[in-house]
């Protein structure tokens, strides 16, 4: 065996990595399920994506991978709309909860009054900032 570095790995090097490692964690847990999906925020004329969120279901967990809000929309109710959604679905699942990251110029404020609490987070990254993680358990 050889290691290699690869600085513009393909998609299918992230599977070829990512397949075995999903087959030894399939054969630990019970219930990986896995589900992408995607809430869109359009504009009404266009029917352009403006925003929206973007998650993943696995191991009875949601991850708010993306969030986006558009300039526009922002202060109006949509991220809190979008993330009212996702709980819903998440509940639809039966998740044991929710968890994300953002950074410390994005909207930690925003999950604390959604009921996420923080439970752990990078300093200096990006430097001179800070992402913090929260999740929202679901089920006791």
């Amino acid at each position: 065996m050889r290691i290699e570095r690869l600085d513009q790995p393909t998609d299918q090097d992230r599977l070829a990595i990512l397949n075995p490692l999903l087959a030894y964690s399939e054969s630990k847990v019970n219930n990986p399920y896995f589900q992408n999906f995607a809430l869109v925020v359009r504009d009404e004329h266009s029917d352009e994506i403006l925003g929206g969120l973007y998650a993943k279901i696995s191991y009875q967990w949601l991850y708010v991978e993306l969030l986006s809000v558009p300039e526009q929309a922002r202060g109006q109710g949509v991220g809190t709309r979008l993330m009212h959604m996702v709980e819903e679905l998440a509940r639809e699942k039966d998740c044991t909860g929710i968890w994300l990251g953002t950074f410390d110029f994005q909207a930690p404020q925003f999950y604390k009054k959604l009921g996420f609490t923080q439970y752990g987070q990078i300093d200096d990254y990006p430097p001179g900032h800070r992402q913090h993680f929260f999740q929202k358990r679901l089920k006791p």
